[in-house]
């Protein structure tokens, strides 16, 4: 048992395989069966970043009814920084120091340029055509080389690959890396103190769902992974459609990813209660309520995992918004076209021993019978101090 922010976590030592769950029987998928990634592996990620990274806050968004792991306040904006770090800091203890290359639509990126800054590595991103431009502009100003290179993220990877083998270079996954995953398990560890009952996580390869998984589930607390109508590899692969398939078009830019990672596939298929799946229109609307009602910039990406709070039953919610870098003409016309429902009110409760009417308002008390205060010697209270005190309810 380990212990971190009065919360023990119970370490598996066994090395078995994981379960052959989610093992696709295709010919060119990797043989990841003894790859394996632990809640140690988490703990000691956790004990690396922890001199760089400071925890991220949680937040009370009060009309959602759920708690929010900020993020978006991350450096560079993303979680991505979680896993890229740990991978370098990892391999230098190893003794690796080759120059390292990443393929990504943004975020895994500028976490990679940033943590190879602080490191003094040197560090190769490519990136596909139609990344946002504060990502690209992210990944230049700490000093990474950026190129550009197909329409999909697939196509970037297959480039970034090529480039590894030609060069020598150490291919640093987005996701399907146990270093990266143990990063990503990071956010769960902070998310423990809090004691959600579930936590909700958005999946695009499914590093950060593999990782807080890790993380949570010796705790007890469920984790449910969300997607997009359209942007579904993950749930297809776990039913073991691993049939590569086009991504729709859609806000969340940050998952949409055609085939997710082999080894967090299989961790997901263990580990993950649930996926559920929104549509695009939520999506939407969730990210304007995010910047209208809790002052909150988010990401397409960043806003999923809110997106499917309304289809996740829990007393004690938490979702994970993974970033906030979204460029800000895309934000000023969904503020434009988006015109999101009035949000329901809160639920009240009357005080203990008082009856409650339906609608949770209080039943008035009997009125006294009226006496002249120069008979009983009283003082005049104010009619209002007698109205009856209603308290707010948490809703999350």
């Amino acid at each position: 048992m380990l212990r971190y922010g009065g919360v023990f976590f119970e370490i598996s030592r066994s090395r078995a395989a994981m379960p052959d769950a989610g093992r696709a029987s295709a010919s060119n998928e990797p043989d990841v069966g003894d790859v394996v990634v632990t809640v140690a592996d988490v703990l000691a990620a956790q004990a690396r970043l922890r001199r760089y990274l400071p925890p991220t806050p949680m937040h009370h968004a009060e009309r959602f009814g759920v708690m929010l792991k900020l993020e978006n306040l991350q450096r560079t904006g993303s979680y991505k920084v979680r896993g890229a770090l740990n991978a370098l800091l990892a391999a230098r203890e190893r003794g690796d120091h080759r120059p390292v290359i990443a393929a990504s639509a943004g975020n895994h990126a500028q976490g990679l340029a940033w943590a190879a800054y602080r490191l003094g590595v040197q560090a190769i991103t490519v990136m596909p055509h139609g990344a946002p431009e504060t990502k690209i502009a992210g990944v230049a100003h700490w000093g990474a080389t950026v190129r550009q290179h197909g329409n999909s993220y697939d196509e970037a990877f297959a480039f970034a690959k090529e480039l590894a083998e030609q060069n020598g270079y150490r291919f640093l996954s987005a996701f399907d890396d146990p270093d990266v995953i143990a990063g990503q398990g990071t956010v769960g560890i902070e998310i423990a103190p809090h004691a959600p009952d579930v936590v909700i996580v958005p999946i695009g390869g499914g590093g950060l769902a593999s990782g807080v998984a890790l993380a949570l589930k010796s705790q007890g607390v469920r984790v449910v992974g969300a997607q997009v109508e359209g942007v579904d590899s993950m749930i297809r692969a776990m039913k073991g459609d691993i049939s590569p398939v086009d991504p729709v078009a859609s806000l969340a830019d940050g998952v949409r990813v055609k085939v997710p990672g082999f080894i967090t596939r299989r961790l997901c298929t263990q580990l993950l209660d649930d996926v559920v799946t929104v549509r695009e229109a939520e999506l939407r609307e969730t990210l304007v309520r995010l910047a209208l009602e809790e002052n909150l910039i988010a990401e397409g990406a960043g806003a999923l995992a809110l997106a499917a709070g309304r289809r996740v039953a829990g007393k004690r919610k938490c979702a994970v918004v993974s970033g906030g870098n979204i460029d800000a003409t895309v934000l000023a016309q969904l503020l434009s076209d988006v015109r999101p429902r009035p949000p329901r009110k809160p639920r009240r409760r009357a005080l203990e021993g008082e009856p409650a009417l339906a609608g949770g308002r209080a039943t008035p008390r009997a009125a006294a019978p009226k006496s002249s205060p120069a008979k009983t010697g009283a003082r005049r209270i104010p009619a209002a101090a007698l109205e009856i005190e209603v308290h707010e309810e948490p809703i999350w």
